[in-house]
């Protein structure tokens, strides 16, 4: 315990007597309830990192997560690798991110919104200049995820539908090599600074879903139900990702191998349902499975014809809306069988000819069915009802539906259930929490760009994008990686921002949205009949001592750092904490650090608060903002 804080404590009578308990003339100090007193949220100002609640989770040094007031500015991002320098076998990467942490009263300068630059639109003519912003623009924008999320409040504040992110694992060995730092409360601490804003942005209707796997998914909800809230929870959806087969590491590995990743879902307080989303299985090796399984298929009954349909009665629903009944006369059933020898077709052909026809006869326990039976007879006949829908997708609409039988027992039609696709005719089954129907084998090859590691197949996206999403609505993803969720949304017609740091943005993504304009003939293109169209605006966070960074990460050999460390202590935006001429007497013992140690104290002798410019410094000549970056800027914030 530190002495200074007992001393000041024990100095004010209110604090000593609170905080203190005489035992037999030993003044014993409750630690307990000081901790909880300067924890609680009433005590202290929030902190941009600081939970308001304990959520149970411990670092290594058994202090809560909640205690660490610090913000996480450098962690991790796709396919980069987090350490305080490159090891040997690392030397090869460029792509260096140093563990940085900010104190809680720089935040508001560091989320300050940022300036935009180099922007440019793209369209199938090729490239052009932007000037103006418009709300209906595509953005793909280059830079720090954490800073440019906070850029977007301005304009998106509660305009976003769907939130999808694939972000950094923290499992040690995948594509992301990590420090010994970065833990479980270090990765949560990442993640919280950014799935706050992310919750700013998302609609009171709208979805967030975050994949990862095993590793850090307990974690992970634990920590999205103290954002999000516990009650607007939805699923957790399990996807096969790959095949188990083989026998990696000669079969000594002592767990199981990985072959199922996760989408913890999380919706608006005032999201609703999510969009019928099926899994299709050839009906062949379905009725076949119900054989082997001793069961028939239902659907083998075909109402070739009607007969006539005349206005029977009317009766009311539970609202007093009419409901219409017709009885049916000369109608004409058949079995599936009898036509497929009338015919001389096979069986397949049958159901695939006559799909809209076909069906099975369900004791359906609906209000509709019920005020048909008062109604009718009790004769084996055929009648239909015509009556508005009050819910699912036909809400508002006028439906008919039949009833058939003695019981009137609703008529459900194949093609309820089925579809044909490729002159396949296939089962459907609504999607549940288990998805082991999505092909990952062609991955690699989707967008005709090449990413090792983390892409994600756009049959993924396309089932996440269309359950939670209509045509326009806007999809984030600020992990973007090599684009697969915004080529999915564009493919799709969704609106769309993607962010992403990492130099590759310009090789792989941008050069894939080119292609998805173009009509790009990969991934989904073929299911939703792609053949290009469209554009985005691609623009760039304005760096400041962000291009020093790079400069570090890419410094090749001791003189190149050395040059940097001369640069550096030039500059205005150095650390406040550090003094100029203290940088400039030290240069000899500079010099003698290791190649990673010069490294780590060029990161440190920086102002980490003026990574990017800030848009309150437009108009700073200093700062050399175009006049063409002004006025899109000023478009964008609205000024």
């Amino acid at each position: 315990m530190n002495k200074e804080l007992l001393h000041i404590l024990l100095s004010n009578p209110k604090l000593k007597n609170h905080f203190f308990t005489d035992v037999e003339g030993v003044l014993v100090f409750d630690k307990n309830k000081f901790t909880w007193t300067i924890e609680n949220k009433e005590f202290l100002p929030d902190s941009y990192t600081r939970f308001k609640q304990k959520i149970g989770l411990i670092d290594s040094n058994e202090r809560f997560i909640s205690s660490n007031n610090d913000v996480v500015l450098s962690f991790p991002y796709k396919d980069c690798v987090l350490e305080g320098g490159q090891t040997k076998e690392d030397q090869k990467r460029s792509e260096i991110f140093f563990n940085e942490t900010l104190a809680p009263e720089d935040v508001d300068c560091l989320l300050a919104p940022k300036v935009f630059t180099n922007i440019k639109k793209y369209t199938k003519d090729g490239e052009e200049s932007v000037a103006k912003f418009s709300v209906e623009d595509n953005l793909v924008i280059k830079g720090n995820n954490l800073l440019a999320l906070s850029s977007l409040l301005k304009v998106y504040t509660k305009k976003i539908k769907l939130i999808y992110i694939d972000p950094p694992y923290n499992t040690g060995n995948d594509s992301f090599l990590y420090n010994d730092s970065f833990n479980h409360s270090s990765w949560l601490s990442f993640m919280k600074n950014r799935l706050e804003i992310a919750k700013k942005l998302l609609r009171n209707d709208g979805i967030i879903c975050v994949q990862c796997d095993d590793n850090e998914q307990a974690y992970l909800k634990v920590l999205m139900d103290e954002i999000y809230g516990k009650d607007c929870f939805l699923n957790i959806v399990s996807v096969k990702s790959k095949s188990s087969s083989g026998a990696s590491g000669g079969g000594e590995d002592k767990k199981l191998k990985k072959n199922i990743e996760y989408l913890t879902i999380f919706g608006g307080p005032n999201f609703y349902k999510f969009n019928d989303q099926y899994k299709l299985v050839p009906l062949t090796s379905y009725m076949e499975d119900l054989k082997r399984n001793g069961s028939s298929f239902a659907y083998n009954s075909v109402l070739l014809n009607e007969g006539d349909k005349e206005y029977f009665c009317s009766t009311k629903d539970g609202t007093g809306d009419e409901i219409k009944i017709y009885k049916h006369s000369g109608y004409i059933v058949k079995t599936v069988n009898q036509i497929s020898k009338e015919e001389k077709i096979p069986l397949e052909e049958v159901y695939k000819k006559y799909i809209d026809k076909i069906f099975t006869l369900e004791n359906a326990q609906t209000s509709i069915r019920t005020r048909v039976l008062n109604v009718t007879d009790n004769f084996d006949s055929f009648y239909s009802a015509e009556y508005k829908r009050k819910s699912g997708r036909d809400k508002g609409n006028y439906v008919s539906i039949g009833f058939m039988g003695r019981n009137k027992r609703l008529v459900s039609y194949l093609s309820n259930t089925c579809e044909i696709k490729n002159k396949v005719i296939f089962k459907k089954f609504k999607v549940g929490t288990l998805w082991d129907d999505l092909s990952w084998s062609s991955v690699s090859k989707e967008g005709n760009v090449k990413l090792p590691s983390g892409k994600k197949p756009e049959n993924l996206l396309k089932r996440i994008i269309e359950m939670t999403t209509d045509v326009n609505d806007i999809v984030l993803d600020f992990f973007m990686g090599s684009g697969s969720t915004i080529s999915t949304a564009h493919k799709l017609h969704r609106r769309y921002i993607g962010i992403e740091q990492m130099n590759y943005i310009d090789s792989l993504v941008v050069t894939r949205m080119k292609y998805v304009i173009n009509g790009d003939d990969s991934g989904i293109s073929q299911q939703v009949g792609w053949t290009g169209g469209g554009s985005f605006v691609y623009c760039e966070l304005k760096e400041l001592n962000q291009k020093y960074i790079k400069q570090i990460q890419n410094a090749g050999s001791d003189p190149q750092l050395i040059d940097l460390y001369n640069k550096i202590s030039k500059s205005k935006f150095i650390n406040i904490k550090v003094k100029p001429s203290n940088i400039e007497s030290n240069v000899s013992d500079f010099e003698s650090l290791s190649t990673e140690s010069k490294r780590k104290l060029l990161i440190q002798l920086l102002d980490l608060n003026m990574l990017y410019v800030n848009y309150s410094d437009i108009d700073d000549e200093e700062y050399q903002v175009s006049a063409g970056d002004k006025s899109f800027n000023r478009s964008f914030y609205g000024d």
